[in-house]
Formats: C-alpha cells, structure tokens, sequence
C-alpha cells in the first residue's frame, strides 16, 4: 500500500519539477511575479509537533529570502485530513502550500476516503525524515520495550497516544499489537502536542509520537524513550534502540516530511518553490536547529537541485 504510493508520489514529484526547470521562457514568464504576497503553509496537525516545528522553521527562512512573509496556519482534525482537504481545495497559485508527513499516503487507506491525496496535490520538496518513538510516563516503572510488553499484558487496556487516526503513528499502534499480541488501546489526539501534554501529565501512559515533542521531557526524567521504529539508532539519541534491536525483527516505520501543492499549480511555480525550499534547507541556521531540537534527519538540499528518479526514491 504504502510504497505503491510513495513511489507515485515521488515520481509526480520529479516530473512536476524537471516540467518547471525544461520550460520555455515564457513558461516561466508565468510564475515570474510570485511572491507577489504572503504564502500560507497549511499544517494539518496542531502547535508542538514535529510538522509545525518544520514548517515554522522553513517558513522563517524563506520569508528572508523570498521577500515576503509566510505564514503558518494549523488547521486540525479528523486525522489531518480536514488541513489537507483545505490545501487540496485552494487555489493552484503557489500561495498555498501543505506541509505534512506520510499520513497524505497512508490516510486515505486507513480512513477510506474515495480520493487520494498523493493524485490531488502535487509534491514539492522532501523535507526530512525520522522514526517514531515508543515512550512511556516515568511512573510505569519500566525501561525496555520486552519490559512495557510484559506490563501491558499483566495490566490490560493500556491505552497508546498518537497524533492522530490514520497517522504512521496509527500504522505502528496497530503493528505493535499484532506483533506482541497486546490489545493496546489507540488514543488519537489532533496532534503531538497535545498527545505530549496528557504523557507528561500522566493522562495517558504510552505515546508513539516524533522525536521533536519528546526530547526534553525525555531529558527532564518525566518520560522514557523506549524503542525507535527507524531502520537504525539515531547519531541524536544513541541510547534509544530501534524497536528491531528489542527483539521484533523488521518492526521499521520512518515518517517523511514534504510540502505540497493543490493539483493545477503552474510547473514554474512549484519549481521556484522547491528552489526555495532548498536553499532554505541549506540555511545552516535551518540545518542545526532540527538536529538539536527536533532529532529530524533534514534532506541535503543539493541532492534536490537537479531532481533524478534515484534521489526521489531516497524515501
């Protein structure tokens, strides 16, 4: 399901863009104003997660470089679908612009929609990638995975965070139960920080969410980070292992992050955006601050200036 999708995902990409950079010069006499005025970024999830950490942090270096301001609007609900249907539905003049993880792929699925996002929007600019993390409240006592396991089995209706329903972080809940055989509880919230705010109150338990919203509580002794579903430890956070390391071999989920365009956008606009976008990524102000805050595995932004079918893959 998932790899079908990214696959046509990021091919769309590469001919979106490579259609802008072969243009004519009157095909690019089309985006030749844009930015006339301030740019929307659409987060379709609420404040404190690792999409709104992302498009903030973009957002603020394009506006120096662009010479307008861009502005980050959350619109939230029903699993992110509600901010992406916005996107989907606004206008094709690069003055709107989503920016999501994985749950534009995978949603659809889960939530049976009769459209698919990958087919309406068009990619932009791959923006990053991480595992999700398995983490826990300091009060459950527990320090591994196997130990969490056992837990859940002696104390039954242990309930999960996630960002929300059709989230990666769903994907996973629902992985993990039928890989431990646990009946874990999914609780969907509308976005990682509010999910982070009942963890660290003790609300709910267990939380499978980005690095971005755990890191310092992780580092303040409120919550354990157990277990990553990336395909290896993090250089950020050597001493959390991959769920893989604790025992359940080929457990690996990495959410990607992008940014999208409602179908119809003019090709010399989407190209000038992921030019944008690139050299916002190459800001080094950009590049240290997800690296230090957020554990966010930022995409080198030469690899996208001359868009191949092999960089697209890199997912």
């Amino acid at each position: 399901m998932s790899k079908l999708n990214r696959r046509g995902l990021l091919l769309g990409a590469t001919g979106a863009i490579a259609a802008g950079l072969a243009g004519s010069r009157n095909a690019w006499a089309q985006g030749s104003d844009w930015p006339a005025r301030p740019i929307r970024f659409i987060v379709p999830l609420a404040p404190g997660g690792a999409i709104d950490f992302i498009a903030r942090s973009l957002g603020e270096r394009m506006s120096l470089t662009i010479g307008q301001q861009v502005l980050v609007e959350n619109r939230t609900g029903a699993g992110g679908t509600i901010g992406m249907d916005a996107a989907m539905k606004s206008a094709p003049d690069g003055y709107t612009v989503l920016i999501t993880n994985d749950n534009a792929a995978s949603a659809p699925h889960i939530m049976k929609l009769s459209y698919d996002y990958t087919k309406e929007l068009i990619p932009v600019c791959y923006l990053g990638r991480h595992g999700q993390i398995l983490a826990v409240h300091s009060s459950v006592g527990v320090t591994t995975f196997k130990e969490l396991v056992e837990y859940a089995k002696a104390n039954p209706g242990v309930g999960i965070a996630t960002s929300g329903v059709g989230s990666n972080q769903h994907v996973l809940c629902e992985w993990l139960k039928k890989e431990t055989g646990v009946k874990f509880d999914h609780v969907p919230y509308r976005g990682a920080g509010q999910a982070i705010n009942d963890l660290i109150a003790a609300h709910v338990k267990v939380a499978i969410l980005g690095p971005t919203s755990m890191m310092p509580h992780a580092a303040a002794g409120t919550i354990k980070m157990l277990a990553s579903s990336a395909a290896k430890r993090s250089r950020l956070l050597p001493d959390v292992p991959t769920i893989d390391e604790s025992g359940y071999k080929g457990v690996v989920l990495e959410a990607w992050y992008g940014a999208f365009v409602p179908a119809g956008t003019p090709a010399p606009i989407v190209a000038r955006l992921n030019e944008e976008m690139n050299k916002a990524l190459k800001d080094p102000k950009l590049t240290k601050a997800p690296s230090s805050r957020s554990g966010v595995q930022a995409r080198s932004s030469a690899s996208w200036r001359k868009p191949t079918r092999k960089n697209m893959r890199a997912l």
